[in-house]
């Protein structure tokens, strides 16, 4: 059956396009129950054994939830009890234009063949398709067309049951008008709480049940708090006047009362908005997109300058309370002051479960508890819970149900738990969370499209590509590296030319666009690497063994991404082999070992004089960078020695560079900005590159004035200036200070990102100096590189292109993704440090070590501990003897503070100088995210 609709549509060019829409209609489409005796036969979803046990429900039945229940009670609804549930095509595509992440966990529960969820496609099955009315709301025909749905099943299931007895479907709605309507049909509907609260034997699924509108109207209070959030119709129209501002809320992980928003503008017309005080911020959380009002310019206020945090215990909804912190904020630096705002409304929020620990009530049997989560930015949250004496001492997510204007904290419910506080295994999984890492093994759609094993290339390969198995190639890499994506080769000819190649594993040959590995990888968009595990971007089979350039003796298929005459000082890059090559790695070393080879003059094999001459070229290779304004800027590494049996931290050190890491970095810079150009200029719209933005001059204040406390002049005109002035910085009897000013310069760069050559102008990569850039080195372990091959293969005529590659808007959007999936990757190392590190102290009890100031805070000094590669930050007690400058040397006591388990802490104490006979202590350590390499 055919159903058919026409309408004309008025294109860009201003013509009108007749369009005609088909919709089919099927008669034999199966409800998906093995009790039918109707329906064509297929393997059963829907099993009457699998039915739930509920005191309203006495007899075995099938849930039907509607959009709201899907989208508020997803947490619910995941719980293994929750069985036999029919999602409706309506539900399901509302559910996926609303919201990208639960329609994700709904996919997965339906692919999970123990959770007997059935997708009943109701909008193509001829009884149960409906056609919307004249004057009918989406929403109306929405909830019209769930309860004709739960109808037809109710009647069909009553007639085909073979057995006779009494299979029901039950309505699960949280609205009351769909409620109302459901029962005057004579259908079978409850709200989801009563329902859930019906199943006895699982009372703890009653935690997990999200606050509906009418809970939070019973929860309410005459005090308001906060100013009532404008509608989306009035900040449109404000945001359209240019009354009112749209960015996104940044809150501060050092001052709770404080947050920015970043106004996205065009080029460098972007601005942050300061917000400050508990009012002001109205409820936005971190990460929130809102509507900020600017305040009159008499009242725009420089950033605190003061370390606070919302540590106490739980506060009572008073505004004498609130008057008593906003007083803490009058702490502030004698800074100049910046735009403030205040948040007028929510344009959407970007809640998600948090991880955390339960402040447990001090009230005898309250059921109602303060839950602090883990990321500092994320207000406390209240929840209920009956379960509270058990999740004592537990790592437990909870998500936001919502914030009204008369609570101090927003209304949450409990999620699940994690484990317990101070766990390996359990720390682990929080970092991952709450950095939004994709860490769940890959399924067995991603495992289906792995290489058949044994694998070996093909004679049809062998054919296609060029052998090179008589180079000498070599790769360098860290120690217990295993997922190797580049090696070197360097030889002289019989001309005296020297002759080197840049070969990258061919991951694109093994991973074809489209299909389930690839889709996963794109997601997944790096390998995270924390301290003592990888969480891989592909499968092991790949990332360890077929694609990785290890000296194995099997033959390895990569590009060539860079091939190089050297004649003294000068080279000439050579053009791209019309096929992609194969080769035997013949050696992977570690850097030391590398290192050792080089320096060792009684070694004079092919590996070791390939090294040495690498060596010698990348020396000039850097010279020439740096001659053009590249930076060398710094930041401390640190490694873990780790015990064989416990894999606890026995040992902490910086990590020591060597020539050879230099050495590997300059050819893979070199081959990644000539790909950049090769696919630039075949594909100007399409390219997938990189660029780091020149930092905005107030980024580099801190700077200027840490150069200035020494009477040393830096220029950050440009990156030559900034380059030439770093490598002039110098203080007599202070050796550490031109690192300590790199340190700092590190921290005023932008991050690099990709973008789509199609969707931007600006190409220049600021700290590299380069007028164009690209990844393409690293295709084991990030996406982008992956994107970048396949590129260069159409471009050298090894494969064939596909609609997704030369689509930029897609390319573009894929870039966003792969942004945010490295800043998180980031992150989550940094997390992985800290906590190992705090691991390692807990062992060690006090130690002394020498550390520098690297910032000074009205109550707070950061210092930084080279040995260690650690920052500790955290308040000062207010003395007028002693003055802290930047650069500062002092002595601290080093030790693990563990009386807040869930925000454990390193401690420092000064030893010297020692004022008034009191240390000053020092808080929080966080270290900073690792980056020997500019942008490798």
């Amino acid at each position: 059956m055919l159903k058919s609709k026409t309408f004309v549509k008025k294109t860009r060019s201003g013509g009108v396009v007749k369009i005609v829409r088909e919709h089919y209609l099927r008669d034999d489409i199966w409800c998906g129950s093995e009790n039918c005796t109707e329906c064509k036969q297929e393997s059963a979803v829907l099993q009457r054994d699998a039915c739930i046990e509920s005191n309203l429900c006495s007899y075995p039945h099938y849930l039907i939830p509607d959009t709201n229940v899907l989208l508020q009670q997803i947490d619910v609804l995941e719980d293994p009890v929750i069985r036999n549930v029919i999602i409706l095509q309506t539900v399901l595509q509302e559910v996926r234009h609303r919201s990208a992440p639960v329609y994700k966990r709904v996919k997965d529960m339906i692919h999970e063949k123990e959770k007997h969820f059935y997708t009943f496609t109701n909008e193509h099955h001829r009884e149960t398709f409906i056609e919307r009315e004249p004057g009918e709301s989406a929403n109306d025909c929405n909830d019209r067309a769930i309860r004709v749905a739960a109808k037809w099943y109710s009647q069909h299931l009553m007639k085909s049951q073979s057995d006779g007895d009494g299979l029901r479907v039950v309505l699960l709605t949280n609205d009351q008008g769909n409620k109302q309507k459901a029962e005057e049909s004579s259908l079978l509907v409850y709200k989801c709480e009563e329902y859930i609260k019906s199943l006895i034997a699982n009372p703890e699924l009653v935690d997990r049940l999200a606050l509906s509108n009418d809970d939070k109207n019973e929860i309410s209070s005459s005090k308001v708090l906060f100013p009532e959030h404008l509608p989306l119709s009035k900040i449109q129209a404000g945001i359209k006047s240019g009354c009112f501002l749209q960015g996104t809320f940044r809150a501060s992980r050092d001052n709770y009362l404080e947050a920015t928003v970043f106004v996205q503008g065009e080029g460098e017309d972007s601005t942050e908005v300061l917000i400050q005080g508990l009012q002001n911020l109205n409820r936005a959380v971190n990460q929130d997109v809102v509507a900020v009002q600017l305040l009159p310019q008499s009242q725009w206020v420089a950033p605190s300058s003061v370390v606070l945090q919302d540590e106490g215990t739980a506060k009572d909804d008073s505004a004498e309370e609130e008057e008593e912190e906003e007083e803490k904020l009058k702490i502030s630096a004698e800074v100049a002051r910046k735009p403030t705002g205040k948040v007028v409304g929510i344009i959407k929020r970007n809640w998600r479960p948090f991880c955390g620990m339960l402040n447990v009530s001090q009230i005898k049997e309250s059921t109602r508890h303060l839950f602090t989560p883990a990321d500092r930015r994320i207000p406390r949250i209240r929840i209920e819970t009956r379960q509270a004496s058990a999740l004592v001492g537990q790592r437990i997510m909870v998500a936001i149900d919502g914030w009204p204007k008369y609570s101090r904290y927003p209304n949450g419910h409990f999620v699940r738990s994690l484990g317990s506080a101070g766990d390996k295994d359990t720390e682990q999984e929080v970092l991952l969370l709450e950095h939004d890492v994709p860490h769940q093994p890959f399924s067995q759609a991603v495992l289906s499209f792995l290489p058949k094993m044994p694998w070996s290339i093909t004679p049809e390969d062998m054919a296609k590509r060029e052998d090179l198995r008589r180079l000498t190639v070599c790769s360098v890499d860290p120690p217990g590296c295993t997922d190797i994506d580049d090696a070197l080769h360097c030889r002289q000819l019989d001309n005296g030319n020297l002759e080197v190649g840049v070969h990258i594993a061919d991951v694109s040959h093994f991973i074809r666009p489209g299909n389930a590995l690839d889709k996963e990888a794109a997601n997944r968009g790096t390998t995270v690497y924390l301290c003592g595990k990888r969480i891989d971007m592909v499968p092991e089979l790949l990332s360890s063994n077929l694609c990785s350039l290890r000296s194995d003796y099997i033959l390895k298929l990569y590009f060539r991404g860079s091939w190089l005459l050297f004649h003294g000082f000068n080279f000439l890059l050579l053009p791209f082999f019309p096929s992609p090559p194969y080769v035997l790695v013949q050696a992977s070393l570690t850097y030391a070992e590398a290192q050792m080879r080089i320096d060792d003059a009684t070694k004079n094999d092919d590996i070791t004089e390939s090294l040495r001459g690498l060596n010698k070229l990348a020396k000039i290779l850097k010279r020439q960078r740096i001659k053009k304004g590249a930076l060398t800027l710094s930041s401390l590494e640190v490694r873990f020695h780790v015990d064989s049996e416990t894999h606890d931290p026995i040992d902490l050190q910086t990590k020591e560079l060597m020539e050879t890491n230099s050495m590997v970095e300059e050819f893979m810079l070199l081959a990644n900005i000539s790909v950049a150009q090769k696919i630039y200029d075949e594909f100007p719209d399409c390219a997938m590159l990189r660029k780091h933005p020149a930092p905005p001059p107030s980024n580099y204040e801190i700077l200027h004035k840490a150069s200035k406390s020494k009477n040393v002049a830096i220029h950050t005109d440009s990156a030559k200036a900034l380059a030439d002035s770093l490598d002039m910085a110098k203080v007599d009897c202070f050796p550490y200070f031109n690192t300590l000013l790199r340190i700092l310069a590190t921290r005023c760069m932008m991050q690099a990102v990709y973008f789509c050559s199609g969707m931007d102008s600006d190409f220049h990569h600021y700290g590299l100096a380069s007028p164009i850039y690209t990844h393409f080195t690293s295709p084991i372990r990030r996406y982008a590189d992956i994107i970048v091959h396949r590129l260069l293969a159409v471009a050298i005529g090894a494969d064939t292109t596909y609609p997704d590659l030369m689509d930029k808007h897609k390319q573009s959007a894929l870039s966003n993704n792969l942004n945010y999936r490295h800043k998180m990757s980031q992150y989550a190392q940094r997390a992985s440090v800290a906590f190992h590190t705090q691991l390692f102290f807990k062992s060690k009890g006090i130690l002394n070590e020498e550390g520098f100031v690297l910032f000074v805070r009205k109550n707070a000094i950061i210092v930084l501990i080279p040995k260690f590669g650690l920052e500790g930050t955290g308040p000062t007690l207010k003395v007028e003897q002693h003055t802290f400058s930047i650069f500062d040397k002092v002595k601290v006591t080093i030790s693990l503070d563990d009386s807040n388990i869930q925000h454990q802490k390193i401690r420092m104490a000064l030893t010297h100088p020692v004022i008034l006979g009191v240390s000053v202590p020092t808080p929080d350590v966080e270290p900073q995210a690792k980056k020997s390499k500019l942008d490798r």
